[in-house]
């Protein structure tokens, strides 16, 4: 019997033969450590160092801003290394931390001139970077890429439809035990691997923004977690998952504490 394959099912079967592909001794993205989880992975070797050749790198020390809000959008990026964290400030001073970015993000598209938020490097951190014409011109001749960014999109968007859910519903508890089951799956799909180790290279402060809490009260579900054993607080900036499926029910509000 012959079995029939979709058109998306080609297309992620292609793009898994790429990512275990070695690139070439002096290809420009030779040694790249996020390949696998980028939007270039779907590229085939000479089309992704035609388009890496189209940009340059972009270091920034932890504090420093990519852009503010406001900024022209001229530019696109995939974050290399590091870690960044995307904010708006309210008309009263107010600070919405909207999301962070990961070894592999993609950011810079915007629908209009500006952007629409600040990014800022939470880490030392490093992009690569496109002038945002060059940018659209090449996507618009490698299909392959445009199908890549669709997903992408879709992603986030699915991604701002769970915050709304996040931020509208669920308790102080819920939104944190919601937030680290997140990274912890980040985690392993940036490893390959299951984890129990979570990386907070955000502050106490911005996780509170980005859940729509106060400072105080991230740091008393932090403790209550601890103190039911389901994390363990292996340093400021790193947790362990002792009870996954203990913060799964937590995340869904069936375990109320």
């Amino acid at each position: 019997m012959t079995q029939i394959i979709s058109g998306e099912a080609q297309i992620m079967l292609a793009t898994a033969v790429r990512q275990t592909e070695e690139l070439p001794l002096g290809h420009p993205c030779f040694g790249c450590e996020v390949r696998s989880l980028a939007m270039c992975r779907v590229l085939e070797c000479d089309d992704l160092a035609t388009m890496r050749r189209l940009g340059w790198n972009l270091n920034l020390r932890s504090g420093q801003p990519l852009f503010h809000e406001g900024d022209p959008a001229t530019r696109v990026f995939t974050l290399t290394r590091g870690a960044l964290k995307l904010y708006k400030l309210l008309p009263d001073g107010r600070r919405q931390v909207t999301g962070f970015m990961f070894p592999g993000d993609f950011l810079g598209i915007s629908v209009d001139d500006e952007h629409a938020f600040t990014a800022e490097a939470m880490t030392d951190s490093k992009l690569c970077w496109f002038p945002r014409n060059r940018f659209g011109e090449f996507v618009d001749s490698h299909s392959e890429l445009e199908h890549e960014l669709y997903r992408i999109a879709a992603h986030e968007l699915a991604a701002a439809q769970a915050q709304m859910v996040l931020l509208g519903r669920k308790t102080a508890v819920e939104r944190l035990a919601s937030f680290f089951l997140g990274l912890l799956q980040r985690a392993e799909k940036t490893n390959g691997q299951q984890s129990r180790m979570i990386e907070l290279p955000m502050s106490r402060l911005d996780i509170a923004d980005y859940l729509g809490l106060t400072k105080e009260t991230v740091s008393r579900v932090l403790a209550l977690l601890k103190s039911k054993r389901i994390i363990r607080l292996d340093a400021l900036d790193r947790v362990e998952v002792i009870d996954r499926p203990g913060l799964a029910r937590r995340a869904e509000g069936e375990d109320a504490d």
